[in-house]
């Protein structure tokens, strides 16, 4: 049975059907990044309490992403994919109508657990269906359109929570989401090399404990804990400073603040280039370098300043997890689609956790304590990539 090739019809349909499904889980997802001042006014919450609304998210996620994966090798990729897609789409439409914020944390709970459906299987299928020579492209269509529909979520909830109210803003990501839904249901064709097997626990625990044992891959799974805490814990933060004096912008300036994630697109193919030339180990403690810098460079008061700093953070933030990403699939030497779900785990654990003892910094000491919760995350990350680093030099490669 023939893979599919790039330029034919099907392959058209099958990228335009896994850019909506990307472009549907990230504005699900992050789509509450810039509402996060309001629940703090409107439910009387604290910014750490009101973090949860996407903290909540990304743990049930992380962990779900585990499970999903395994179970898509039994039930088949489509049926679970086009089910999380809908159901996550419905509970974001559902989010719209809560009374109170412990109903919207209960409803973004369980959407965690129907978004994991996606991520955790698109590569698989991605792999199984696609020849080679264009699984690159047809990867690169799919993360594009998770990195704009994290700009879209962010910037049309903040938009439309500035003229109208939050409710109306996450009830158009839900209208929008469900479009998405019926897109990728009708474009994505049944699996053709997919082959049913056995649910094996014991040796899909036993694999994972191989990997955590394995150093240099936890080194890697560490420091995507790191870069996307990071990440999130300045984006959960930034916008109370914005809406402060000196500065008091309303809402819908803050959100075109997000419009900087678009150079995550360009940055990711960059460092990916720049990685075949000098090496992992270099471009990961370079961008590692950019991210701190950037972070340090938002304590500046001047408004210029802070977003030359944040663009930074994002072009180092994209880099350096396009660069941990592709070395894990390279360092693990057997199960690598699990590897890659440790590592996924790994990162969206950190932006659960880090992106509410953010809240805590911030409580405590304002910008000056989230930027001194990062730089410290970030050290410890750099301190990681030297480790990688002396290894690679003792055994002689990136593996």
């Amino acid at each position: 049975m023939t893979y599919i090739q790039k330029g034919t019809p099907v392959f058209r349909k099958i990228t335009f059907a896994f850019f909506a499904a990307g472009f549907n889980t990230f504005a699900i997802l992050y789509c509450v990044q810039p509402l996060m001042e309001e629940f703090t006014r409107e439910f009387h919450v604290t910014p750490t309490t009101a973090s949860l609304s996407l903290s909540v998210t990304t743990m049930l996620l992380a962990v779900s992403m585990l499970v999903f994966g395994s179970l898509s090798e039994v039930w088949g990729r489509k049926p679970i994919m086009a089910v999380s897609m809908l159901a996550a789409s419905v509970l974001c439409l559902a989010s719209a109508f809560s009374p109170n914020f412990h109903t919207l944390l209960i409803l973004r709970t369980i959407q965690g657990i129907a978004l994991a459906g996606l991520p955790s299987i698109a590569m698989a299928y991605l792999g199984e269906e696609i020849e080679p020579g264009s699984l690159g492209s047809a990867m690169g269509l799919y993360i594009s359109g998770n990195a704009i529909g994290a700009v879209f979520g962010r910037i049309v909830s903040g938009l439309l929570s500035e003229y109208f109210t939050w409710h109306i803003a996450m009830g158009s990501i839900g209208v929008i989401s469900l479009i998405a839904s019926m897109i990728f249901f009708m474009n994505l064709p049944q699996s053709k090399h997919f082959t049913p097997r056995k649910l094996e626990i014991g040796q899909l625990g036993m694999s994972l404990i191989s990997h955590l044992k394995d150093r240099k891959l936890l080194s890697l799974f560490l420091i995507g804990f790191l870069l996307l805490g990071s990440n999130v814990a300045l984006f959960n933060y930034i916008a109370y400073v914005l809406l402060a004096p000196p500065y008091s912008f309303n809402k819908a300036i803050v959100s075109w603040i997000f419009i900087v994630m678009i150079v995550g697109i360009f940055s990711s193919s960059f460092i990916g280039r720049m990685v075949d030339q000098y090496g992992y180990h270099k471009i990961l403690m370079m961008n590692i370098f950019i991210v701190t810098a950037g972070a340090l460079l938002t304590l500046n008061g001047v408004l210029a300043v802070k977003i030359f700093g944040i663009a930074l953070f994002t072009f180092g933030f994209f880099g350096g997890h396009s660069v941990a990403s592709s070395w894990v699939g390279r360092r693990a030497l057997h199960n690598k689609a699990q590897a890659s779900s440790l590592y996924l785990f790994f990162y969206y654990a950190g932006s659960s956790i880090c992106g509410t003892v953010g809240g805590v910094f911030w409580s405590a000491f304002q910008w000056l304590g989230v930027v001194g919760m990062i730089t410290f995350m970030l050290l410890f990350a750099f301190v990681l990539s030297v480790f990688l680093a002396r290894s690679e030099k003792v055994s002689g490669s990136a593996l």
